[in-house]
């Protein structure tokens, strides 16, 4: 008798199952239509190598028990950089590191786009000179120190031909 009320309560169960999904088969679930997000709007992947930035002077300040360099930097590069970061290097005069930190631009920075990284280092009596070296997410990065955004001989260091008028002329073999 165990045994038929198992067998009953078994067959009851399982055909509530088979109900249960045939009814929930039945009831189609639909998905909320998708958005475009970007629909309309073109999209730059960040490049990949070697990044090309100008920057000017830094200014560094000593602001209560951290000093504080400010550099600004505009990417030249043809695509946007992602992730651009600058790691500063503190020096004692011996030439022993003494202090460090970074500065970074959470994103990207556009093409011909200027932004301002801070680089907070905590004081030490022993800092004499620094260092800066520039990286991005992707690669590496070629800074050029300019005197202002927008020279066109900007990162060069060779200097000017002279004309040609004051130019010595050239001796003649006869």
């Amino acid at each position: 008798m165990n045994r038929a009320r198992l067998a009953l309560g078994a067959t009851v169960v399982g055909s509530l199952l088979v109900a249960g999904g045939a009814l929930l088969a039945a009831q189609e679930v639909k998905a909320p239509p998708m958005k475009l997000i970007l629909a309309g709007k073109t999209f730059t992947p960040p490049i990949k190598g070697e990044a090309l930035v100008e920057f000017l002077q830094p200014a560094t300040k000593r602001e209560g028990e951290k000093v504080v360099t400010r550099i600004q930097v505009k990417n030249k590069s043809l695509g946007p950089v992602a992730r651009l970061q600058i790691s500063e290097t503190w020096y004692d005069k011996a030439g022993a590191v003494v202090a460090g930190g970074k500065g970074v631009i959470n994103g990207l920075i556009q093409p011909d786009e200027v932004q301002t990284i801070s680089i907070s280092t905590p004081y030490n009596a022993k800092m004499n000179s620094n260092n800066w070296n520039f990286s991005h997410a992707n690669g590496t990065v070629k800074p050029a120190k300019v005197g202002k955004f927008g020279d066109a001989n900007a990162g060069t260091a060779a200097p000017a031909a002279k004309p040609t008028a004051a130019r010595k002329p050239a001796a003649s073999r006869e």
